[in-house]
């Protein structure tokens, strides 16, 4: 699969301060690359957006 073609699915995870790391630890294992962490909407806890090729 060439860059140009790649199919990309997305998720979003809120994340728990005290256990961020071991949170995306978790993800990266099942293929998900962090993307992006931001501040949630209520503005304090932060949300992660990954996103991983589709499968074919």
């Amino acid at each position: 699969m060439t860059a140009e073609n790649t199919r990309w699915e997305y998720a979003t995870l809120p994340l728990i301060v005290h256990a961020t790391k071991q949170i995306l630890d978790q993800w990266g294992e099942d293929g998900w690359e962090l993307v992006t962490v931001i501040p949630g909407p209520d503005g304090t806890n932060p949300v992660a957006y990954l996103k991983r090729p589709k499968a074919a």
